[in-house]
């Protein structure tokens, strides 16, 4: 028996922060998992940020309800999802991916929740778990499940190294310098093939 966990950010979608900064024009929010592996540090910081400017969670959810999957997303995940179980391990919010996964054909997803104060601003956040990506791998592995994993950032790292065969798509540089255990994937057609092969191999095939 054998599933997929994949990121989502940045493997299957834009990085909605990023998308975020680019619409209101504040560059700080460019910030991500990609440069920053204390995710707690990186959450206060954006929840400041976001206080600071007077930026409510309605704010983010408009930006992202005009965002679309990476070009070749949909296509790859419903090709992938013919052959394999996939659970999409997210560090971004139930609160944020809604329109997202309805274009991606509605993926298992497990991800975190934001607790809103009463003005609407984003107060707070609850993870559904601490260390959830490698937590769900290593549950999924106590199922006698054999784990083909995926992501671009540090907070994936842990992931990839719990699963049975781990991969990086086009993540950042620094990642790849810290982590050259993993793979590198190009494109997510060579992910595929990689994801394929590992499989078999796995089987003993």
């Amino acid at each position: 028996m054998q599933i997929v966990c994949l990121d989502l950010e940045g493997v299957l979608v834009p990085e909605v922060w990023i998308a975020f900064a680019e619409r209101t024009g504040i560059a700080d929010f460019r910030r991500t998992t990609r440069d920053e592996p204390d995710y707690d540090k990186l959450m206060r910081w954006r929840l400041a940020l976001l206080r600071r400017h007077g930026l409510r969670l309605a704010d983010i959810q408009a930006v992202i309800a005009g965002m679309s999957p990476l070009q070749g997303a949909r296509e790859f995940l419903d090709d992938l999802r013919g052959r394999y179980q996939v659970i999409i391990l997210s560090d971004t919010f139930y609160e944020f991916a809604d329109p997202l996964m309805r274009q991606l054909g509605r993926p298992t997803l497990f991800c975190h929740r934001l607790l809103l104060d009463d003005d609407g601003f984003v107060a707070d956040y609850r993870l559904r778990q601490p260390d959830q990506k490698r937590r769900a791998v290593l549950a999924l592995k106590g199922l006698n499940f054999q784990v083909i994993a995926a992501g671009d950032s540090y907070n994936d790292t842990a992931m990839l190294g719990a699963a049975d065969a781990g991969f990086l798509i086009h993540p950042p540089a620094n990642v790849v310098a810290e982590f050259p255990q993993f793979p590198v994937q190009a494109t997510l057609a060579q992910l595929r093939s990689s994801i394929d092969a590992a499989a078999a191999r796995l089987r003993g095939g």
